[in-house]
């Protein structure tokens, strides 16, 4: 019987000291998974921007030198997962280290953090945008939400109301830049209009399109109240799945039963929303999953 390898993951994202996102969702969800995170910090924060006061420090100056020392130390990852940027030459130091320490083994994937809710987050220049798109031509798997993925695409958002035939084009456009696979996140149903579900809250749809053009559409009941960091867990958890070789469409479910089921414990605790999603107590139910 041949050795096991553990995969590795170099995640490159922010860390935030409290709020639980970034990289403070991301080590232990890998970990859980049986995953090594190895971060790269692009930044750290005393915790995340949606409270009132913060720090923050940034580390571009610094991630050459750290990223430096692993070119001389010959490392290599089975994936490279990228979070928010939040400048020109961060995305372009980002580049260059996929670049480097990309194998043909490797997976490469990107969360192209740029805004929600229809519109760009304010640090997000048109000229921002344009190089996250050249980031996401390097990525094997994307991750956008509707935001992003009109951002992406030149397309007018919505926040109800997609088509089918119109997500399939959006997903197939983003395609078309590189990546092999693509998951639009997060596709709302206004609740009045959903003849599928009782809820109220209405529904959440992931579109997820495979390099042979197979689209798959994965619906569920829309629970609690939205929180920060969600997007962090779900990418986390797609990022593992993508090195530990699954099938896209199992990493995808998983995240989004993962993600839902934190939101519920985070509301029965009535979790203050600013703190995120409490993972760490449904983190038993992921591993019993992963079992």
């Amino acid at each position: 019987m041949g050795k096991i390898h553990q995969r590795k993951i170099a995640m490159i994202n922010d860390i935030s000291g409290y709020g639980r996102c970034s990289l403070t969702v991301a080590i232990p969800i890998l970990s859980a998974m049986g995953v090594q995170c190895c971060p790269v910090p692009t930044s750290i924060l005393s915790n995340h921007t949606g409270f009132p006061v913060w720090f923050f420090d940034d580390y571009t100056d610094k991630m050459g030198q750290y990223l430096e020392k692993w070119k001389e130390l010959k490392l290599s990852f089975d994936g490279i997962a990228t979070g928010f940027l939040g400048s020109e030459r961060q995305i372009q130091m980002v580049m260059e280290a996929i670049e480097e320490f990309r194998t043909p083994n490797t997976r490469v994937m990107v969360d192209p953090i740029m805004g929600d809710h229809g519109k760009a987050y304010a640090t997000y220049t048109p000229k921002l945008c344009q190089e996250m798109e050249k980031l996401v031509r390097l990525a094997d798997v994307v991750t956008p939400n509707v935001t992003e993925s009109c951002i992406l695409t030149g397309r007018q958002y919505k926040s109800f109301g997609w088509s089918r035939k119109e997500l399939v084009a959006m997903a197939k456009e983003i395609q078309a830049m590189g990546p092999d696979f693509v998951v639009i996140t997060g596709v709302a149903s206004q609740p009045k209009e959903d003849k599928h579900q009782q809820d109220s809250q209405g529904s959440l749809t992931n579109v997820m399109l495979k390099p042979d053009g197979e689209v798959c559409f994965q619906r569920s009941k829309k629970a609690g109240r939205e929180r920060p960091g969600t997007g962090d867990v779900f990418s986390s958890i797609v990022s593992g799945a993508a090195v530990l070789g699954w099938e896209l469409q199992d990493g995808v479910k998983l995240a989004a039963w993962f993600v839902k089921r934190c939101i519920e414990k985070s509301d029965e605790l009535d979790v203050p929303v600013t703190n995120g999603v409490c993972f760490e107590l449904v983190l038993p139910e992921l591993i019993r999953r992963l079992k």
